[in-house]
């Protein structure tokens, strides 16, 4: 199993980065992939997360309406585009793998329950200046 991240870099408040959640060696759409980051003394947190099968959505209330996540089935491939970029979104993003869990447990922990995740990429670092 494979998951990397790429796509972080600096960029300033208001910005745009779009970060790539390349995976292999599962079944891609039997899985939702979550998008989560860690900022320096912080726990890592639920930002967004995707069920490859029928692309239900989830978003944390902090980046609503400025996150867009998005699956591409045939390369096994899931996207971050973070617009309107704020100084508090500065972290180490990670994608994580969780075997779908049915759509009413996964609504209700696919954004907090990070132990129920079975594979889990390096992280990429996005940082946002003032």
């Amino acid at each position: 199993v494979q998951i990397v991240e790429s796509g972080g870099g600096l960029v300033q408040a208001g910005g745009s980065l779009r970060l790539s959640c390349a995976t292999s060696g599962f079944a891609f759409e039997d899985y939702a992939i979550g998008w989560f980051r860690q900022a320096p003394g912080k726990e890592r947190e639920g930002v967004s997360c995707i069920n490859n099968s029928d692309e239900d959505t989830l978003y944390a209330d902090s980046v609503k309406g400025r996150f867009t996540i998005s699956s591409d089935n045939a390369k096994n491939t899931v996207y971050l585009q973070m617009n309107s970029l704020k100084p508090e979104d500065t972290a180490v993003y990670y994608c994580g793998a969780l075997y779908y869990p049915g759509p009413t447990t996964y609504r209700e922990y696919g954004l907090r329950h990070l132990h129920e995740y079975d594979y889990w990429g390096q992280g990429t670092q996005v940082t946002v200046s003032s």
